[in-house]
């Protein structure tokens, strides 16, 4: 057989990037944690009512004489507050034929005992009315405010001039650490009006931003992970035109799609 030549193919030169010094960055993850326990489902209610009952069915007589001295006002409203809890896991209607049929023991208490038990309560303060789980904040959808959603994850976002929507970020000085350089840009650009925590000296996640033209460093961001205890941020910069404390499913649409795939997996979902 005959081999015939075979048709050469153009191909663009390949242009070597520039061998630069990369450029780093630091960019901190400043969360404020929940100060409020999650609401349970109404699946999990059920299920933990279920197992109240059962412990309350299983459990062994409360030994009244070690705790209560015999007909003292503190035993009187003890009893009435447990059969409180015994019609709240029984039902009214079970917990009158066990007082009838003389079951019950020291639970059984009269209208007397329930009115002096309810005098000490009120002296005590006790049974006041719990504030509510929803703030002001959430009432009025204040994104600056750090008293919203009490039961989420949020984290402080920066919207700047040239970046829009970002996480607080600064450079690496020469000879740096990069922790000692997550805290001071941190600062410098949210303010000293914090008590914060850098959880690690290692960082928590890495992105390389993309650039504008080919002869460009490679710039290098790592991720951090801090929390707030107090305080409230005050931009030091005027790049910095705003920030908001947002949940992970607010800061999606904000930031770009290449940050949004760095950063998502290194976010709280709760």
């Amino acid at each position: 057989m005959q081999r015939r030549l075979a048709t050469a193919v153009e191909r663009s030169p390949h242009i070597p990037r520039p061998n630069k010094k990369p450029v780093l960055h630091t960019s901190i993850l400043l969360n404020r944690s929940p100060f409020l326990t999650r609401t349970p489902t109404k699946f999990e209610e059920a299920y933990w009512a279920y197992q109240g009952r059962i412990r309350r069915a299983l459990h062994n007589p409360f030994p009244y004489d070690v705790y209560f001295r015999p007909g003292s006002l503190i035993q009187t409203r003890f009893n009435v507050e447990e059969r409180a809890r015994e019609v709240h896991a029984f039902g009214e209607n079970f917990v009158q034929k066990r007082e009838e049929a003389g079951i019950g023991g020291q639970s059984i208490v009269s209208e007397s005992q329930v009115a002096a038990a309810e005098t000490l309560r009120s002296q005590e303060g006790v049974g006041e009315a719990l504030m509510s789980r929803e703030t002001d904040a959430d009432r009025t959808n204040d994104l600056k405010s750090l008293d919203r959603l009490g039961q989420r994850n949020l984290f402080c976002l920066l919207h700047t001039t040239s970046d829009g929507w970002r996480f607080p970020q600064g450079s690496v000085l020469k000879q740096e650490l990069l922790h000692h350089a997550a805290q001071r840009d941190l600062t410098s650009e949210c303010g000293e009006n914090m008590d914060t925590w850098i959880v690690s000296r290692q960082p928590i996640g890495h992105y390389e931003l993309p650039t504008v033209e080919h002869t460009d460093p490679p710039h290098h961001v790592f991720f951090y992970k801090a929390h707030i205890m107090a305080g409230q941020i005050r931009p030091q910069t005027k790049n910095i035109t705003d920030f908001a404390w947002l949940t992970k499913q607010e800061i999606k649409p904000l930031v770009s799609e290449s940050y949004w795939a760095a950063i998502q997996d290194m976010l709280s979902d709760v």
